[in-house]
């Protein structure tokens, strides 16, 4: 499987290569050089096969040999080992759910094939590999429960002070072993820009091997693609199927365009975003204006810059050379809306109080993008991705629902748990000295 930068096709590497770098130096993303469509007796007999089926069937045709299918079957089998099942509000409503994995969020997925992946490439390596990564929220825990106790691997995961829930914030500090937390006196954005100068940092590249978890890593994408496949899967009605996607960092959406590279057959995409509407705004006036992030009770969402926007603008624009047709591409193939928390916790208690179901506020405000939607689209069937459990912000779901709020055991234990975490500023020598003092 071979790979080029979005910043310039001609720099292209092997997937191991890519998935160690994270970040080419040019500062683009990794992007495959070819995404197969997938037979049609594949697509159109998806209720055939197995979840996993499913994933293997697609990392074989994206790898192209580079992995033995024996390798592939064990990295599918030690990384998808949870459900993504679909739960129907109406005829025409779905929550797929994809807080069934151990750390309760969607990442679970893809922090979990990384980790079988990097460990299957790893084993030629004789240096110790740490991995950068930055959370505002979700992404943390994901990859510190896949990575937890890996051989020859250490995680460093940077946070932002004050802006992830407690319970969130105990899955990244409380483990120890391979893992350390960076308690970052900043916003997402700031971790994020932490995180990726020291990828583009050549003397601290030369002198210890980093590697990223985000959703810039192209091996955190693959894995995100399967349950879109999954979902559609379960689906009676599979005419006019939109997927509604509560977007931060849009690496989930991004994971959506290469399902619908591969074949899938997707209606529509709906981009659901808080206050943080860099995206939809794009959508709606063709101009992509970054702004620093503002926080939200939807803080996984709290992104101002998306990193993978850069993925979805060259998606949009293969083949083409004049910025506005690729905006027209985007803006067809992607619908984009954002909601307030005051929105997003109405948007709670009405699926409670009509549905019966507890939707997180990530979920919520996917509901609310659908029912905009539908207002200009009655026909649509939706998917709204459910990326994280409701307990998992405790607070202001009990707050808004006023009920208390059921806690899986293997969240509800870490309450106990004693938070371990060095805090940092924002600025970049002191962070750069740090990874040299404990890792060089």
């Amino acid at each position: 499987m071979k790979l080029y930068s979005t910043n310039n096709i001609n720099n292209i590497v092997e997937l191991k290569e890519a998935v160690f770098k994270g970040l080419p130096e040019d500062n683009g993303l990794y992007m495959p050089v070819n995404i197969p469509v997938l037979p049609d007796a594949f697509i159109n007999n998806l209720n055939s096969f197995s979840f996993s089926e499913i994933a293997f069937e697609i990392t074989k045709n994206l790898f192209k040999g580079y992995i033995s299918e024996e390798d592939i079957t064990s990295i599918i089998e030690n990384s998808i080992t949870f459900p993504a099942p679909i739960v129907s509000l109406s005829k025409d409503t779905h929550i797929l759910e994809l807080f069934h994995g151990p750390s309760l969020a969607f990442k679970d997925f893809g922090a979990r094939f990384m980790a079988q992946l990097m460990s299957h490439f790893n084993k030629e390596e004789t240096k110790e590999l740490v991995i950068l990564v930055a959370t505002s929220g979700d992404t943390g825990g994901a990859v510190a429960a896949g990575f937890y106790k890996t051989p020859g691997i250490k995680v460093i995961i940077l946070y932002p002070s004050g802006k992830v829930s407690p319970l969130q914030e105990k899955q990244l500090t409380t483990l120890g072993h391979n893992i350390s937390a960076l308690e970052v006196d900043g916003t997402f954005d700031d971790c994020q820009a932490l995180v990726k100068k020291a990828f583009l940092d050549q003397e601290l590249r030369s002198q210890i091997r980093i590697s990223s978890a985000n959703s810039i890593n192209i091996s955190r994408l693959i894995p995100q693609s399967f349950y879109y496949f999954e979902a559609f899967k379960q689906l009676e009605n599979k005419e006019n199927v939109s997927f509604v996607i509560p977007s931060g960092n849009f690496g989930n959406l991004t994971a959506g365009l290469f399902a619908h590279k591969m074949g899938l057959p997707v209606h529509q995409f709906i981009a659901a975003t808080n206050l943080n509407n860099i995206v939809p705004s794009y959508l709606n006036s063709g101009e992509y204006n970054p702004k620093p992030s503002v926080r939200t009770i939807s803080n996984a969402m709290d992104v101002g810059n998306p990193s993978n926007f850069a993925r979805m603008k060259d998606i949009f624009s293969q083949a083409l050379t004049d910025d506005g047709f690729t905006w027209n591409n985007m803006k067809t193939m992607i619908k984009g809306f954002s909601f307030d928390d005051a929105q997003t916790k109405e948007a709670v208690k009405e699926v409670y109080e009509t549905y019966n179901y507890t939707i997180d506020p990530h979920g919520a405000i996917g509901y609310l993008a659908f029912k905009e939607y539908k207002k200009s689209n009655p026909n649509a069937n939706g998917v709204i991705l459910e990326t994280a459990h409701p307990s998992k912000f405790l607070a202001d779901m009990e707050s808004i629902l006023n009920k208390k709020i059921d806690i899986p055991e293997r969240l509800a234990k870490l309450s106990n748990e004693t938070k371990i975490a060095n805090f940092i500023n924002t600025e970049y020598d002191p962070f750069k000295k740090l990874l040299l003092d404990k890792y060089c």
